[in-house]
């Protein structure tokens, strides 16, 4: 499940790394605030080197994130991830222009009045 949502860098934490089973690991938590009538806000985890996205943001940034959802069991509990993949920065024009915001009252085809009239058909009705 590949999901995505645009939302606004509340704050980066620190970076975190250890040695597991398969090797060595590092990821990097950060906070997004989701934009709506009662915003909300939400951890995401980016893995590896992809934490190094990361680096180049900044607090209050507006942010599209890629992301997937994922459970884990752990002696009778679950966990849930919200691990993001890929992060593109917006700026404020393609956030407020962007697929979310579109005007569906206009047709996305040109109207009867837009085509231009022409009197000399050659249909005999």
């Amino acid at each position: 499940m590949s999901l995505e949502i645009n939302a606004t860098l509340q704050k980066v934490l620190p970076a975190i790394s250890g040695n597991g089973k398969n090797g060595p690991w590092s990821k990097q938590d950060f906070i997004v605030e989701i934009p709506g009538d009662y915003p909300k806000k939400v951890c995401f985890t980016m893995w590896g080197d992809k934490a190094n996205m990361l680096q180049s943001l900044n607090q209050g940034q507006q942010l599209k994130i890629f992301f997937d959802v994922e459970s884990r069991e752990y002696n009778g509990k679950w966990y849930t991830d919200v691990k993001a993949w890929k992060i593109e920065p917006q700026s404020a024009g393609e956030q407020a222009g962007g697929r979310d915001s579109q005007d569906f009252n206009s047709p996305p085809f040109p109207s009867d009045t837009d085509l231009p009239v022409q009197d000399d058909d050659d249909f005999p009705f």
